[in-house]
């Protein structure tokens, strides 16, 4: 499903069909059990590719826009879709991809069997970073911490401007301080994410 909001008079529409769903007050088809969506709801499309290129038309061309690149985003429920969705996204980037892996060890060597590498490679817990992170000059990245409030907080999106081996260089792309360059983020501060928004967070 694809849904455009800012700048389109239809929002207003939109979001009252949305409370509707959400209240259940969207009629239910008796033969099926389920609801059907209003015809003017919203785009569906058939497949990741299809909603890729409805949201990012132009994506070689366009993704050192940040104007254009602040105005696109896709929501997924699930981690494994956002991760799906970047691999597809970041092959279309120019450039090499460079990963950003967690600690895999445990401080005290007595408990490793304790904590096999399998087991904390694995863990993915919302609102952190994958174990492999992988990220492209262009990649937008969105902060997990308030680092320096009100500049970089919870939430702020960002283009990334260059890789180093523990720290992202990265511009603002959106709000007060659009155009901002951060100083240096640390690798553990951002998400998975190119413009795609993790509702697990």
């Amino acid at each position: 499903m694809r849904v455009a909001l800012q700048n389109d008079p239809s929002a207003a529409e939109f979001s009252r069909q949305l409370l509707e769903l959400g209240n259940g007050q969207i009629p239910i088809e008796v033969s099926t059990g389920l609801i059907s969506f209003p015809e003017n709801f919203c785009e569906f499309t058939s497949s990741k590719e299809e909603l890729i290129s409805k949201v990012f038309p132009g994506i070689p061309q366009n993704y050192k826009n940040l104007d254009w690149i602040a105005e696109r985003a896709i929501l997924a429920a699930k981690n494994k879709d956002v991760d799906s969705l970047n691999l597809i996204i970041q092959s279309q980037i120019a450039g090499q991809l460079h990963a950003y892996k967690s600690v895999d060890s445990v401080p005290d060597q007595n408990e490793a069997t304790n904590y096999p590498t399998e087991f904390l490679n694995s863990i993915d817990i919302p609102g952190t970073p994958p174990h492999n992170l992988q990220l492209k000059v262009g990649s937008v990245i969105i902060m997990l911490r308030n680092l320096n409030p009100p500049k970089l907080c919870n939430g702020t999106r960002l283009s990334v401007k260059n890789l180093m081996n523990n720290v992202i260089q990265a511009t603002i792309i959106k709000g007060k301080f659009k155009g901002k360059p951060s100083f240096p983020i640390q690798a553990d501060s951002v998400p998975r994410s190119i413009g795609i928004c993790d509702d697990n967070q």
